[in-house]
């Protein structure tokens, strides 16, 4: 079998490809989190939450790809398989059933807040190791901290 090798020598590529399998859990259960608040959302707020999730799950799906990409240009097969996402995502996640818009808004900001602490330590932990991967993660980052802006403006006045 032929592999994809990497430009990084393997501790490198072993801390970026990481922090990149990390980050595509991350981002492919955001995407979940998001869709399953936008299908099961009630409230006065349905239209503007409803739309505003779909940006983040488009946001979180666009950034897995591109981080799957760039863990397999690095040589290392990403993996989003179902199961993997089911084992290893944590971050905060809607109940069952229909969703009020104010704990959509809420797991959102919560989910998204959490996202971005992690991204921050993988920031760190990249910086020397593989700087084109710790860019693709600040720039995730900015994203992922706008939503959650977004979401949190949405809870003002508490």
């Amino acid at each position: 079998m032929t592999t994809v090798r990497s430009t990084l020598p393997d501790d490198a590529r072993k801390v970026a490809c990481e922090a990149l399998q990390d980050t595509l859990v991350d981002l492919l259960g955001l995407s979940l989190v998001g869709k399953q608040a936008h299908w099961n959302i009630v409230g006065p707020r349905f239209r503007s939450i409803h739309l505003q999730l779909d940006e983040v799950v488009t946001a979180a799906r666009d950034f897995a790809d591109t981080v799957a990409e760039r863990s397999a240009a690095l040589g290392v097969p990403p993996d989003g398989r179902p199961e993997t996402i089911a084992k290893a995502f944590t971050l905060p996640a809607p109940q069952e059933g229909w969703v009020r818009d104010s704990d959509a808004v809420r797991v959102m900001v919560e989910a998204l807040q959490d996202a971005v602490a992690r991204l921050r330590e993988r920031i760190d932990a990249t910086e020397k190791a593989d700087p084109v991967t710790q860019d693709l993660l600040i720039s995730i980052t900015a994203e992922l901290e706008k939503q959650r802006w977004m979401f949190d403006a949405e809870n003002f006045p508490r």
